[in-house]
């Protein structure tokens, strides 16, 4: 048992490694999107299913809250968990149009969606990513698998390297504290510059 552990703790940082590897450029790109939106007064939305929902949450979370630096609330919103939505939308347009209801509602051009997928073809997400565009709202797709769909209709598209969901998801809330990170930070820079 501790061998099969040590040897999926290795696999993981070895996705980990990867994505720092191949990636980074792209993040970094995602970040100055997000930084620009909500410097601007932007809304950060997120969506996913199952355990990307909970990290939507998480990441909505650390935005709101903070991450690492006590500073003003920055406006985020996950789009996993009004259940009176979900279920509305579910009930009477079906599942698959569940988050780009809430984005032709709540969301407007300065904002940016964020669409975790580890497959890169959640109908939901995709739906989600092609209204937020129809809109002019900017989109960041975070998936795995080679990207599936996701890559070719969100803005920017982190792919991470592998086709094992748990190490996809471990990379993904990777990727959102990297942002987190680097835009708090930078917003944080910004307000002190101004004052």
């Amino acid at each position: 048992m501790q061998e099969q552990i040590r040897d999926l703790l290795e696999y993981s940082s070895q996705v980990l490694s990867r994505c720092a590897t191949d990636n980074a450029e792209m993040v970094a790109a995602a970040a100055r999107m997000i930084y620009a939106s909500v410097r601007a007064g932007g809304t950060v939305a997120f969506c996913g299913n199952g355990g990307s929902a909970s990290q939507a949450q998480h990441l909505a979370a650390e935005f709101v809250g903070r991450f690492l630096i006590d500073r003003p609330a920055y406006r985020a919103i996950a789009l996993t968990t009004d259940t009176s939505i979900l279920t509305a939308v579910g009930n009477d347009y079906g599942f698959d149009q569940v988050f780009a209801r809430q984005v032709e509602g709540l969301l407007k051009p300065m904002d940016v969606l964020v669409a975790l997928s580890t497959s890169g073809n959640s109908p939901n997400c995709l739906l989600a990513c092609e209204k937020a565009k129809e809109l002019g709202i900017k989109t960041i797709g975070l998936s795995g698998c080679g990207g599936g769909r996701l890559a070719e209709v969100a803005d920017h598209c982190i792919t991470v390297a592998g086709y094992d969901t748990p190490q996809i998801q471990e990379a993904h809330l990777a990727i959102g504290h990297a942002i987190c990170a680097v835009v708090e930070k930078a917003l944080v820079e910004a307000a002190e510059g101004s004052a």
